[in-house]
């Protein structure tokens, strides 16, 4: 076999998603396949322990890709990680080690040692499974960008991989989106491009089946399958930019009441999806915000990870945020902050690191003080909160340095983690709400500070096994409404060659 590059018109046309199905449709039919992208920028990531007890991080997306293969998460499924830290600089992770900090300015000298990592993770991973999966990077039709290209078509063109074009239809324009992918590609690029799959289709296919027809007369390839939206698919997102203004699709209570979670919108937010597994239980309501009055609604606040804790913690202050997450706190309901939130619920920071500003006052609601240190914790640690056993990840610079609060959770060492004041609560690992029975605990006693009487957590509501469903419905889609023997064949042989050339191509 060969394997497959996924592209997409676009950021979100639904790459992720669509490797995941088909790598999940593979594994079912007994195909030993793996996911792979070459390079990803994203503040979600996931942490793999290494057999010699060394952390790294990978994007998020991959590691969901990976649990669709049945395999547990391989550094070289993402070789290639950058995690921005303002809109002109990122850090870069190399294999899981943060390395560098790149700017528009210096990425084209260290992108030679980025592409030939990437080449290298790819090829040894070609020589362990039957299939690799590629997912590509925004558009492959960046033009600007296609000179040491290595994540698209430079890519394809590396390792001779048929690539798919996946569009978004709800975006509207996917029929351009993909004629103009073809045509501004070079007549190189455009012979490995061997079809169209259409993502997010709502509505009659008999009204679209023209289309279908028309473009394929247009561009000399197929749409190899419309995939309909699905409600279900929203778990384990790459940019949090991909969620709406309410997460998921919240199930009726399981009482008499509703609990609001408001879960603030940082601009270098990281690692939203924390807020998943509160999403998923029954009755809880979830929504993304950068409003005050949101806030002030809500009954259970969430500050959650950045890439930037105090950057992001000035934007708190200048928005009005701040003031309505103090005001929230000191009426007796709760709050709770995940590494980056943690660290802005302290009384100071000590940022060296990360911005550089010396000692900044936090938001004084945890009698703690943070440290960045220069070297990152990643870890997967596990232990024991509220009574019941509790795991998660650790990916974070800041430490606590200083401070006797009462911990939220214990390591299983003994050691405290977190801290708790009142009704505000803060820790540094994330993940920890995917463990069922501490996420049960912790809401019954977030709803009893907010006064939401009525609320009661469902008893039987099992994170892991509605991540399994959802990994479960995409191999579903793609079975169902691809064109899998076609899938197949490319997988297996190759481009099929011979196909035109459209102009005007890029030069």
């Amino acid at each position: 076999m060969t394997g497959l590059l996924i592209a997409g018109t676009t950021s979100d046309a639904g790459k992720s998603v669509l490797t995941a199905g088909i790598c999940r449709w593979l594994h079912r039919n007994g195909v030993r396949v793996a996911p792979f992208k070459a390079q990803n920028m994203s503040n979600n990531s996931a942490v793999v322990v290494t057999a010699d007890g060394r952390g790294g991080e990978l994007g998020r997306a991959q590691a969901m890709q990976a649990a669709a293969c049945g395999l547990a998460p391989d550094l070289r499924f993402n070789p290639v990680l950058l995690k921005p830290g303002s809109d002109r600089s990122s850090q870069v992770v190399l294999l899981g080690e943060a390395v560098d900090t790149v700017t528009a300015g210096n990425y084209r000298t260290l992108r030679p040692r980025l592409a030939e990592t990437a080449f290298a993770a790819l090829a040894e991973l070609r020589t362990e499974y039957d299939a690799v999966i590629c997912e590509g990077a925004g558009s492959p039709t960046e033009i600007n960008l296609r000179d040491g290209d290595f994540v698209n078509m430079g890519l394809a063109r590396r390792f001779g991989l048929p690539a798919i074009v996946v569009g978004d239809i709800d975006r509207g324009g996917v029929f351009a989106a993909f004629f103009g992918t073809l045509a501004l590609l070079s007549p190189e690029d455009q012979a490995l491009v061997s079809g169209f799959v259409i993502n997010k289709f709502r509505g009659d296919l008999g009204l679209l089946r023209p289309g279908l027809d028309m473009i394929t007369a247009a561009t000399g390839r197929p749409v190899h399958g419309v995939l309909p939206f699905h409600p279900d698919v929203w778990l384990d997102a790459e940019d949090s930019l991909a969620y709406g203004r309410v997460l998921g699709r919240p199930g009726p209570p399981h009482g008499t009441a509703w609990l609001r979670v408001a879960v603030v919108r940082l601009p270098r937010i990281s690692n939203a999806t924390d807020a998943e597994a509160l999403a998923a239980e029954p009755g809880v309501r979830v929504s993304l915000t950068i409003e005050p009055a949101e806030i002030a609604d809500a009954d259970l606040v969430v500050l959650p990870g950045s890439k930037a804790t105090v950057d992001d913690l000035a934007w708190l202050r200048r928005t009005g945020l701040a003031d309505a997450i103090l005001a929230h706190a000191a009426a007796g309901k709760p709050v709770l902050g995940i590494c980056g939130g943690f660290q802005m619920l302290a009384a100071r920071i000590h940022d060296e690191i990360e911005s550089r500003r010396g000692t900044v006052p936090g938001l004084g609601l945890l009698p703690v003080e943070i440290t960045f240190a220069a070297g990152k914790t990643l870890a997967r640690p596990s232990g024991s909160a509220l009574g019941v056993p509790v795991s998660g990840y650790e990916i974070h610079h800041g430490q606590v340095s200083a401070g006797d609060a009462e911990p939220l959770l214990r390591h299983d060492d003994g050691r405290p983690e977190g801290a708790v004041s009142g009704s505000v609560s803060g820790t540094h690992w994330h993940g920890a709400f995917e463990s069922d029975a501490f996420r049960r605990r912790f809401l019954t006693g977030a709803a009893r500070q907010a006064g939401r009487q009525g609320f009661t957590v469902a008893p039987d509501t099992r994170f892991a096994a509605i991540r399994e469903r959802a990994l479960d419905v995409l191999g579903d889609l793609v079975a169902e409404h691809l064109d899998t023997g076609a899938l197949m064949r490319l997988i297996e042989q190759g481009p099929p060659g011979a196909m035109p050339v459209l102009p005007p191509g890029a030069p």
